[in-house]
């Protein structure tokens, strides 16, 4: 079988329409939250800081899948971290609700963990129509270099029925109620 690898910057396009909600975001922030000058600064710097990070390692991303098992970078660094086959228990598709529904393939290692494979996914915002086929090759892989006794479905616990996107919302719900309570102490 051939080394399989899937690389976020052949997968992953940035998109002026996310650009463009995010610039609404910052916009309707700085009117709603009367920010001034260096806030304003401060608040695109921050989002600039981020959008950038985010953009950069989803296009420095990857995973190769081979006879050592499967290495993934989340890109940071350069080598990424190998998981051996025998490490991993199950693979699968964790499915996503919401604006932009799809799915990743994901990895479950023997102490419980779950990994998605970075590169390796099919969303609304960037659809990869050989998402399955690909998933179909690395569920090959896995299935030709592990013993079917070591395989088996982990059971779903609280932290995996919970989508990111709902953990992020509620992050910034708490950031943002933080800065209102601290505004107004203040005044």
């Amino acid at each position: 079988m051939n080394e399989l690898i899937f690389r976020g910057k052949d997968r992953v396009r940035p998109s002026w329409r996310v650009f463009s909600i995010v610039g609404l975001g910052l916009i309707v922030s700085v009117i709603m939250g009367h920010v001034g000058v260096v806030g304003l600064c401060l608040l695109a710097g921050f989002t600039a800081a981020v959008i950038g990070l985010g953009v950069g390692a989803a296009l420095r991303s990857w995973t190769r899948v081979g006879p050592a098992g499967i290495t993934i970078c989340w890109g940071i660094g350069r080598r990424g971290r190998t998981f051996p086959w025998q490490e991993i228990r199950w693979i699968d598709v964790w499915k996503s609700r919401g604006a932009h529904s799809g799915g990743a393939a994901q990895m479950t290692l023997a102490n419980g963990r779950r990994l998605r494979l970075p590169a390796l996914a099919s969303t609304s915002a960037y659809p990869q129509p050989t998402f399955p086929e690909d998933f179909r090759r690395v569920v090959a892989w896995w299935e030709f270099s592990t013993d079917p006794a070591a395989r088996f479905q982990p059971r779903l616990t609280l932290r995996t029925r919970l989508a990111p996107y709902l953990i992020g919302v509620t992050i910034t719900l708490l950031v943002l109620a933080g800065f209102v309570i601290v505004r107004g102490i203040q005044t």
